[in-house]
């Protein structure tokens, strides 16, 4: 890099014109704007040097000198090379686009001035890069191609080469636990039978981070409040392709609880603040318990109003006793209430339908635990992918906060729609057109006709769930439906039902509900030559055409966390139905669902339906055409639907009075979706049991079981689940179908 072969020519003179002279993009007024000297001042060595230093610092340009023409200072500058295009290429594992927004980071990217020095640096933060990843064998050569008009093209060649695999892991000072003890909760390991889909055997700097932060826990947990990490080395084989680590620590002695006590300003009852702490004299001390118990303490002021109170532990260690005195110290902070509860993302929902499912109310002080049921509510609408909260401070008042939800709307207009073979039923479609959220007032319509070899489907129903404003739910419901039984995997029978209804649901707490509803009914039954004749018997004793009404009843309690895919809490509900006029019967189902969450990525989904019916007064049985019926993807995959239970005499399915069908789905994530694609995914694995019986002939029949493994996708028109289930424990009768698919089916 030439300075300036000139600076010492230049004599001192002053200055009465500049002149610049090599510029070929950069404009000459830019070069005015770095350059130290102006018209009229005197220029010397110094001044010179200076104005070299100048430019030269713009990164602009590769050389400049100073020369005098006359009273003219002359400036003559060579531009260094503009980057005209960047390739990259080799790359796999990292995308190219995240590999150019670390290159423009750095100062390189197309369009600017290209200064070879970066190079250096260039190709050291994308190793840094890679190496993060595990990938030590990455090699990075940098082409650079020159270009008229003084441009460059930049190529970056990359060789990733393989992930490093760990090869060992070893703990060196351990006396109380063994090493694999303390690896089982390490996410890095060496290669397993699941490493291949876990990826846990490939070495990452930040996964050892964050397990030797859960060693830390593992004996801080257990006492061990003196434990030390002390060093930890990271080697790796000539070849890049086998790490070993060596963490070397100190146990220290086990710690015992010797006391515990309450300090600070207790703004609530002593006693409501010790029911809360598990930790008691003579535990062994527990970092785990001590965090849990200070959020206990928080969580219960934040619901009194305090929501910016800090609970502290404070440990007293005795190191000759090797006990350990712990204090709370509380700090509730001053009461602070809500002055506004804002909604924003809401652009078709109405404020209105927001608010009123809130809990925490504005004047009020708030509660942690209102302000999250609050979005739990909204999450259980069904409107919104997902719902937020805020809770900033008020600019100016310590003592307020405003609650800002934030939720972002799904498309409530839904078109759901099934479209299927077999040789049973033939093709079968149905098409449902609904709105969830009608001109966002919440209120929920839907039109259906459903037509395929088994049905003819036609239903209307609306539903306001504000009827009331206490949130007592009001719906109505028409349909009309021509039914082939035939075809439908059950013995041979038709019937057309007509039914108009209508259902109150009203609330008796947040959790807890009761639902009444009344209809009336018209059935019409026409048997066949194939009808069986525990049909026929029913035919003749209470005729082929019924006039009844039906009064419905049921109680439900609700704790699921969304509407859609919810992954915690549960439900459990009972009902019943009571049908008097022509015909007198009636049903009772219990539905249970509980979730429970094994891990942070995986959860159980246990369900249980169960149902029994009969009839009563001068109706001797349950109506054949209103049995329970098992099989299929709702019940039990793995068999055709409605396939399980009795048979007839020329073997086809019955149903029965009784219905007993449970099932266990472990619901868990694929690692190669991205975070915003999960919400609209879930993938399950899945052990099904149940059948339906006649109690009038006994249970030798037995429960079916099978296993297998689905997934439900919620499209922009609607869910589409898919099976593939195996049974183990068919029957010579049973009809089993392995894969199932169906658009639109409830979830």
């Amino acid at each position: 890099m030439l300075i300036s072969a000139n600076v010492s020519a230049i004599e001192t003179f002053v200055v009465k014109d500049i002149r610049v002279e090599g510029l070929q993009r950069i404009s000459a007024g830019t070069v005015f704007n770095y350059l130290p000297v102006k018209i009229g001042e005197t220029m010397n060595s110094e001044r010179s040097a200076e104005a070299i230093r100048t430019l030269f610092r713009t990164g602009f340009f590769k050389d400049v000198r100073l020369e005098r023409d006359d009273g003219i200072l002359v400036v003559i500058v060579s531009e260094r090379p503009s980057i005209f295009k960047i390739v990259i290429e080799g790359n796999k594992d990292i995308g190219t686009d995240e590999l150019m927004d670390v290159l423009k980071e750095i100062g390189l990217s197309e369009g600017r001035v290209f200064d070879r020095s970066l190079l250096d640096k260039i190709e050291q933060e994308l190793r840094r890069l890679y190496f993060s990843r595990g990938k030590y064998g990455v090699k990075i050569k940098s082409t650079v191609t020159p270009l008229e008009r003084n441009r460059v093209s930049l190529l970056l060649d990359v060789s990733e080469g393989v992930v490093a695999r760990i090869h060992q892991i070893n703990i060196v000072g351990n006396k109380t636990f063994t090493d694999k003890e303390l690896l089982e909760d390490f996410e890095i390991s060496t290669p397993t039978f699941f490493s291949f889909y876990t990826g846990n055997d490939k070495y990452s700097r930040q996964k050892l981070s964050a397990d030797l932060e859960r060693l830390r826990s593992y004996y801080l947990d257990r006492g061990f409040i003196k434990f030390n990490i002390d060093s930890t080395q990271v080697s790796i084989t000539p070849d890049k392709k086998d790490v070993y680590i060596t963490i070397n620590i100190t146990e220290g002695d086990k710690y015992t609880v010797s006391e515990v006590k309450l300090a600070g300003e207790l703004v609530v009852q002593k006693e409501k603040i010790f029911n809360l702490i598990t930790i008691k004299k003579g535990d062994t001390f527990s970092r785990r318990k001590s965090t849990e118990n200070s959020d206990k303490i928080t969580k219960l002021l934040g619901n009194d109003g305090y929501a910016f109170a800090n609970v502290n532990v404070i440990p007293d260690i005795d190191e000759k006793e090797k006990h350990v005195a712990m204090t709370f110290f509380v700090d509730p902070g001053k009461r602070v209430y809500v002055r506004r509860i804002n909604f924003t993302g809401n652009t078709t929902t109405r404020d209105e339908v927001l608010r009123r499912e809130m809990r925490q109310l504005e004047g009020a002080w708030i509660s942690t635990d209102k302000v999250e049921r609050s979005r739990t509510r909204l999450d259980r609408t069904g409107f919104f992918e997902e719902a937020t909260v805020e809770t900033p401070a008020v600019p100016g008042s310590p003592d307020q906060v405003d609650v800002n939800y934030s939720v972002k709307e799904r498309a409530s207009g839904n078109l759901t729609g099934g479209l299927g073979f077999s040789q049973s039923q033939g093709l079968i479609f149905n098409i449902n057109v609904s709105e969830n959220n009608y001109l966002g007032t919440g209120k929920r319509f839907s039109l259906g006709l459903n037509t395929s070899e088994v049905n003819t489907l036609y239903s209307f129903s609306f539903f306001n769930p504000y009827y009331t404003l206490d949130g007592v739910s009001r719906s109505f419901n028409f349909l009309f439906q021509q039914t082939d039984a035939g075809n439908a995997n059950i013995a041979d029978f038709s019937s057309d039902t007509a039914s108009i209804g209508v259902n109150y649901g009203i609330p008796f707490s947040e959790f807890n509900s009761a639902g009444i509803g009344v209809s009336l009914n018209r059935t019409a039954i026409t048997t066949t030559n194939s009808t069986p004749r525990e049909f026929l018997a029913f035919v003749r004793n209470n005729g082929s055409s019924f006039a009844t009404a039906q009064f419905s009843g049921s109680l439900s309690h609700d704790t699921r966390n969304r509407a859609i895919f919810p992954d915690r809490g549960g439900s459990q509900s009972v009902s019943g139905l009571l049908v008097a006029g022509e015909l007198l019967y009636y049903k009772f189902t219990y539905k249970h669902i509980k979730y429970l969450q094994l891990t942070r990525h995986l959860t159980l989904q246990l369900k249980g339906d169960l149902g029994f019916g009969d009839g009563f007064g001068g109706t001797t049985e349950l109506p054949f055409f209103e049995n329970f019926l098992a099989g299929g993807g709702r019940s039990i995959r793995g068999f055709q639907d409605n396939t399980l239970g009795p048979r007839d005499s020329f073997g086809d399915p019955l149903g029965g009075n009784l219905k007993a069908v449970g099932n266990v789905d472990l619901i868990f994530p694929i690692p190669f979706l991205k975070k915003e694609d999960t919400k609209a995914w879930r993938f399950t694995a899945f052990f099904d049991a149940g059948n339906v019986f006649d109690t009038n002939a006994g249970f030798s029949d037995g429960l079916r079981y099978s296993t297998g493994i689905g997934a439900t996708w919620l499209s922009p028109f609607g869910a589409l689940s898919v099976s593939l289930a195996q049974p183990f424990n068919k029957k010579s009768q049973d009809q089993v179908e392995t894969f199932s698919f169906s658009f639109g089916q409830a979830f």
